[in-house]
């Protein structure tokens, strides 16, 4: 499958990878981190890791954990920049730190193909990088996530990086973008990013291979045409056959582009993520 490769920035690096692991810069701290796509050898030592980590979590479950502190008085809270952008790092009981580093593509992409006013939707927006890079645009920004503690994230890193205005909904996603098809609403860049399992505002249960039919439905319903849409899946049960089989089905006259999102790490071995489907047009 083709490739979409996305960049290390000046306070973000993804020094090296192996042994189901990631070793990250984020700004000033560096953290280990496990990735099961990291299943070939690292070419740093583990000494090498150690030596230059900050943390490292270390797994209980599938979904949890605990930072195991490598260095004295490092912080668990800072912020790191991206272009004008400031984003807020915390360590959390998920291995997650508020960033998705590899999309960072969809960022650039973002402040490329919007433009001042604009409508522009993020779903599933977690702490709202991709909000906030639309927003620095000069669009109209609606940003719905069903936690509420992501919300005040995002809220948080929008008032970091001197912006504002940005529409915050506390909702399900799938049930929001209904209803704005309802409305009759139109956006000109659509960017989502369900997670494999999903659990809405109350509390529904959801598997994203079944639901990803019924999500791209409506963001096409609700995409201006000429905008666009872009789809982050991390699911290995949502593969390139069945979103091809779904975009084949739903799609019209606009172009569609499925490739593996991924990232090259500062030693030379390439990290996979997951796939990222691109609907223009």
């Amino acid at each position: 499958m083709k490739r979409t490769f996305t960049k290390h920035w000046n306070d973000y690096e993804l020094i090296d990878a192996g042994n189901q692991k990631k070793l990250e810069r984020w700004g000033d701290i560096i953290t280990i981190r496990p990735d099961m796509n990291a299943y070939f050898k690292a070419v740093l030592s583990e000494k090498e890791w150690l030596d230059s980590a900050h943390f490292e979590f270390v797994e209980s479950s599938k979904s949890a954990g605990t930072w195991k502190a490598l260095k004295a008085d490092a912080p668990t809270k800072w912020a790191i920049q991206f272009k004008q952008l400031t984003l807020n790092i915390e360590l959390t009981k998920f291995k997650h730190v508020g960033i998705f580093p590899e999309q960072r593509v969809n960022w650039d992409f973002i402040a490329d193909n919007l433009n001042d006013g604009d409508r522009f939707l993020n779903l599933f927006a977690y702490t709202g990088a991709a909000s906030i890079a639309a927003r620095s645009k000069g669009a109209d920004v609606f940003h719905c996530d069903s936690v509420k503690q992501v919300i005040s994230w995002g809220n948080e890193n929008m008032q970091s990086s001197g912006l504002s205005d940005i529409h915050w909904i506390h909702e399900d996603a799938l049930k929001f973008a209904q209803r704005e098809i309802k409305r009759g609403k139109k956006y000109n860049g659509i960017v989502m990013d369900p997670p494999a399992f999903g659990i809405g505002a109350k509390k529904e249960r959801w598997k994203i291979e079944n639901k990803f039919p019924e999500l791209l439905a409506a963001a096409l319903e609700l995409k201006e045409p000429g905008g666009f849409i872009v789809i982050n899946t991390y699911s290995p049960r949502l593969d390139e056959e069945k979103i091809r089989k779904a975009t084949k089905a739903l799609v019209a006259n606009e172009q569609v582009e499925v490739t593996t999102l991924s990232m090259k790490t500062t030693t030379g071995k390439i990290l996979e993520y997951g796939l990222r489907t691109i609907i223009t047009g």
